[in-house]
Order: C-alpha cells, then structure tokens, then sequence
C-alpha cells in the first residue's frame, strides 16, 4: 500500500509472489503494476518443493484471482458454475435442472458457490463440507438454504424437493469420502456429480475420511506425511464412488480441481473415467472468445453495480442467458468486500461494455471509478491439462506459450496491472496462466486502455483455439478480420 501512494504517473511495481520488489520507471500507457506468483522452474514445481520455499517466505500461491488482486468473493465463481451447470441441464435435461439433484462437495470460496448456481438452474444441491464454518458462511450470505448433519436427513429433504420439482440447496456436515460411498451403497444415485474440494492441494485443502477435523488438523501439524498419505487414499474412495454414480446412471464431470490427477496418483487407474467441465461444457464459449468479466465499484457504491446492471441489460437485450443471470444475481447475491458483479461476454462486447462504464464514469453517472478484471480461466489465458485445455483437438494440452502472450499482449496494450501465476486451481506443475485489471475512470486515456486491451484479451482466446484446429473459432477469426498468418 505505501508503495502504490508513493507511485508516479510513470512508474510501475513489480510484485515478486505477494513482495513488492522494485519500482521502475516506464511511461504512462504501461501497466502500473506487475505480478508474478508461485512460478518455478517445470522440473521443481512440486508441492513438497514449493512448501519448502513457502516455509523460507521466498514464495506465495497465487490461485487464480486473490494473488491478482482480483478477488471478489464467492460470486467470482458463481456465473461460471451457473454457465456450467446451465450446460448440463441443456445438454442431458431439456434445459432445466427442475427436480434434478446435483451432489457435490466443498463449500469454501470457490465451492460454496455451487448450491445457489444449482438453485438458480431450478436444481436440488446436496453439498457435502466438513467444516461448519463454511457451512455457517454460505447461510449467512445466502448461497445455501439448509443444513444437517444426519444423512438420512438431507436425503429425505432432497427426495421431497425432487418430488415436488422445487429448487432446493442443504449442506451436509461431513466427509465426502465417507458420504459418497455410502450414498452408493443406499443406491442414492443423483442425476449430476461433481466436486469442487481443494483436492489440488491434499495437505491444506482435503480432509482424510475416518478422521474430525480437528483431529486432521491435528496429524496435519504433527506429521504431515500421514496426513498426505491418508488425504490422498480418501481422495481416491471419493474418486472411486464418483465413478461408481457415473457407472450407474449420473452425469459426472470434474471440476476444475484436480481431483482425478490425485485420485490417480494414489493409484486409482481409472480415475480419468469422467471428463473435466471444460472439455465437456465450455469450451465452445471459449472458442467464441466468451469469458469472464468482473468489475467492482472502486468508491464501494453498491448503487454504481446497480446502475451498471441496467447498462448491461439495455446493452445486450438479445442475450437471454445474461439477462436471466443478471436478474438472478441481482436477487439472490450478497456482495463480499466491494460491491461487485460478474458475468460472461465475448469478443467485443467485452471493449464496448468497457467503453460504456468509463463513458458513465465520465459524465458522473457513476460515483466513482470502476475496476474492471477477471478470472485466469478464460479462453486464452491458461494452460491447464487438467482443466481449460484437457483435450484439444491437436494436443497442445501442456502447451504453455498461450498464457505469456496473453501476458505480455496486455502489457503492451496497456492494462493497468497484469499477473502471471503458476498453479492455480489444480495445483502444482500442472497449469500456467494469466490475468489482467484496468481502471475506468473516465478520462481518455483509460478509454485508450480499454479498449485495447478488451478486444487483445479475448482475442487470443480465439486465435488460440482456431490454431488448435476449432472450426468456430476458425470461422469467427474470419468473420472478425483477425490476423492469423498461418491459419489454413
């Protein structure tokens, strides 16, 4: 903080794994800030490596919003688990989730966004969580209706709400590697399975079944081998009982955790029996240039959201599904921190709703500047295997040149801060991405910035994906004019 109040017009800081390092000068249309985080060499990017140098505080993980100072809370996640799960219900339902029941389990800051994204979809959500806490956290900011923690319990509350075709969210103390099992066992067999657990780090983020929490907290301290050793095994039983649903009737897909991965790890051979939401869902948004985009009242005006969720619905009448979110999210989200919205635009409507907030912001419609950044899932900001890019079409999974031209395209086009990280979302060694911030604050200058770096950002998804071989990414660099010297 006392680094940015010191800070030129001309200068930019460089921010080392959360340690601001150095402050150079460059020149005004360069981005004020730069951020690296967790990014090791490929042959040392191992959690045992990376707590090593955590313990030393040479290191900081960044995940893929909090290290980018891009964090807004649950709702960053929750359009992306509404588009999600929208999906699903349109692929394998008519449509809708209605009387359909979704089991998942973890209900932290990411996780706890799923029980309101199934109700929103008209589903029944069953969430597992072995911390109260968390579950005490949804229900106070309304991202989840009830709680128990008797199983008999929450399976009569779901039945009833399939019965009667009415939206309904429960959470359920206790271990998913224990209740999934058993649900199995009951021929408990819910229409759509997933996870969203910190499994991507079995030490700080999976507890081990046969254990309390307090008890996992415990052995984690004192010996964290035993703990790995036990988080990984009931990783694998979770694994297996989410297979176990698929074999029986359930739509199973992972959720950009890595859960698989360490379900594999652990020896479970046939872990990777169902795809990642990714590859099953969203990827034909990305090959449109569709993604994240998420701004937040810098003054802290919750009437500034508001005002601009008129803007977005008066902008883009034709799109149904963002009205619908719109609507819904107005409704039913709590703002954590600065008031703050988010929702999925593609390209070019991500520079021209960028360009309409700075114009708001400039005739003092707004109070007062506007931050404007997103998710580093996005179509051309990562290299994931395990998530955005598992499976493409010509095998670039692990391909991590994307994520720096995304980088470095941003910088050159002037955002106001850009980040790289290692990590995120499944943890160690197994992704690389990007993200990028701008400010609106109404002047020309940010004008420039926006919309620059609004039309380069999704831009490079698309070319991304057209050079992997995607027909309607080809067609849309066609339709669009954009530049791609080799595409066939």
């Amino acid at each position: 903080e006392d680094s940015l109040k010191k800070m030129g017009e001309e200068d930019t800081l460089l921010v080392q794994s959360g340690k601001p390092v150095a402050i150079f000068k460059t020149h005004r249309m360069a981005p004020r800030v730069l951020i690296v985080n967790s990014m090791l060499v490929p042959k040392w990017a191992t959690w045992d490596y990376f707590y090593e140098l955590e313990q030393k505080g040479l290191i900081m993980f960044g995940q893929m919003t909090a290290g980018s100072w891009a964090f807004i809370g649950t709702q960053g996640i929750l359009q992306g688990t509404y588009e999600t799960l929208a999906a699903a219900a349109r692929e394998h339902f008519g449509g809708s989730l209605k009387g359909r029941i979704v089991l998942t389990a973890g209900l932290g800051e990411m996780g706890g966004a799923q029980p309101l994204a199934v109700t929103m979809n008209d589903g029944i959500a069953l969430a597992v969580e072995i911390d109260k806490r968390a579950i005490e956290l949804r229900l106070k900011h309304g991202f989840v209706e009830k709680w128990t923690d008797n199983l008999d319990e929450a399976i009569d509350i779901v039945n009833q709400a399939k019965r009667e075709h009415t939206p309904m969210s429960i959470a359920l103390l206790g271990n998913a590697a224990e209740v999934h099992p058993e649900l199995v066992r009951r021929s408990m067999i819910p229409d759509i399975v997933t996870d969203q657990t910190s499994a991507h780090d079995p030490l700080h983020g999976y507890y081990p079944a046969g254990l309390s929490k307090e008890e996992a907290d415990q052995l984690r301290k004192s010996n964290p081998k035993q703990y790995l050793e036990r988080a990984t095994k009931s990783i694998s039983t979770h694994v297996k009982a989410m297979i176990d649903m698929g074999r029986r009737g359930s739509v199973v897909f992972e959720y950009g955790n890595n859960i698989r991965q360490q379900a594999f790890d652990a020896g479970l051979k046939e872990a990777f029996e169902f795809p990642g939401f990714v590859q099953k869902y969203i990827r034909p948004m990305f090959c449109e240039g569709r993604g994240p985009f998420r701004w937040t009242s810098l003054v802290g005006d919750p009437e500034d959201i508001s005002k601009i969720d008129e803007l977005i619905l008066d902008t883009f009448p034709h799109n149904s599904d963002l009205g619908r979110w719109i609507e819904k999210a107005r409704e039913h989200v709590k703002f954590q921190g600065l008031p703050a919205r988010v929702c999925w635009l593609g390209y070019g409507e991500r520079a021209q709703f960028g360009g309409l907030i700075n114009t708001m912001v400039r005739n003092g419609k707004l109070s007062g500047p506007i931050w404007i950044g997103r998710d580093h899932l996005d179509c051309g900001s990562v290299a994931s295997p395990r998530r955005e890019t598992e499976g493409m079409l010509d095998g670039s999974d692990a391909i991590a040149d994307w994520p720096i031209l995304n980088a470095l395209l941003n910088t050159a086009a002037g955002a106001t801060w850009v980040s790289v990280h290692q990590g995120g979302g499944v943890g160690m060694g197994y992704s690389i991405h990007a993200g990028m911030c701008l400010v609106a604050d109404g002047t020309p200058e940010s004008s420039e910035r926006l919309e620059r770096v609004l039309t380069v950002d999704p831009g490079i998804g698309i070319v991304r994906h057209a050079d992997a071989g995607y027909s309607t990414a080809k067609r849309i660099v066609r339709q669009r004019g954009l530049r791609m010297p080799m595409l066939s």
